[in-house]
Formats: C-alpha cells, structure tokens, sequence
C-alpha cells in the first residue's frame, strides 16, 4: 500500500537527518556548540533548542492538537542556555523521541486527516512535508556549522570530494 510506503520512506529520511546531526555532535566540544559564524546567526547549541522545541510541540498530540502548543515559548529557543555537549544531546534526543514515536503511530488512513499548525489547516501527509523541510534546513545548518569549527580536522558525513566514482562503484556492486 502507497501509505505505508510513504510512512517508511519518510521514516527513513528523518533518521538519515537525525543520524547528521548526532555524528556532528560527536566531534564538537562545549565551546564549539556555543559559536555563531555571523552576527545574526544561531550557535548550534541555539539551533538545537529550537528544533526540539518545534519537535515538542508539533508532534505530541499530533492528530488532535494544534501543532503550536500554548506551552512552547518559541522565543526562549533561541537564548543559548545549553551548557555541554551531553545537555544538547537530551535536548535533540527529547524532540526526536517524540518525532519518531509519533511518526510510528500513524496509520495508513491518517495521513489525509486535517490537522492545524497556528490554525493554519494542513493534511497530514503536508504538515509531515513542512517539517521534512524545516528540520533538513536546521540539520544543514548544524553539519555546515561544525564543517566551518573543524575545518580540515571534518571528516565528510557523505561522499568525500574525490570519491565519487569509488563510492558509484561501491553501491553498484553492493545493490547487482
């Protein structure tokens, strides 16, 4: 069945998101979380607080609440608060639970109920698209913004630049 396709597929792009930002973290001291690259820009350890809290609040009582919860204080996300690597890490791993548990609930037939994001009427299969959107926009920023702090120390996340067609010839092997 399509739907269940689908709840497999997107499933899979979140982890593969989730997966970005834990290797990252991984190679980030307590300082690092804290630098902003510009003036007007987010440190990670902002970033973070900001996507679990969007995380909280659109996923739990996904299909019978507005998505922007009464209690989310959107402002407070982006005060740098975090102290450590390990506090950001509960912090991501807070949203995430909530994410994935949520995303594992849903069935087939829910994905073309209505539900409301700042009363703003959204089918299901949008309102997981948007967040597809928004938490790949963040991720990005988290994995460009330890790039920049490590610089030639980074290891690449994905396929490095010269190991293209090594990498090509790998998966085709791996998936004759």
């Amino acid at each position: 069945m399509i739907e269940q396709e689908y709840l497999k597929a997107v499933l899979t792009r979140f982890l593969e998101m989730k997966k970005l930002g834990d290797k990252t973290f991984q190679r980030l001291t307590n300082m690092d979380i804290h630098w902003i690259p510009t003036e007007g820009s987010n440190s990670i350890a902002i970033i973070v607080k900001h996507v679990s809290g969007n995380m909280i609040s659109r996923w739990t009582d996904f299909l019978t609440t507005d998505g922007e919860k009464t209690s989310r204080n959107r402002d407070v996300e982006f005060l740098d608060t975090i102290s450590s690597v390990e506090e950001l890490i509960t912090i991501w791993s807070k949203g995430w639970t909530i994410l994935l548990e949520t995303l594992n609930s849903l069935k087939a037939d829910d994905l073309l109920k209505s539900i409301y994001i700042r009363g703003e009427k959204h089918s299901v299969i949008e309102a997981i698209e948007r967040q597809v959107a928004h938490y790949s926009y963040h991720v990005g920023q988290i994995v460009y913004i330890g790039k920049q702090l490590k610089g030639k120390e980074w290891d690449s996340l994905s396929i490095p630049v010269g190991k293209s067609d090594e990498f090509l010839r790998e998966m085709l092997n791996k998936h004759k």
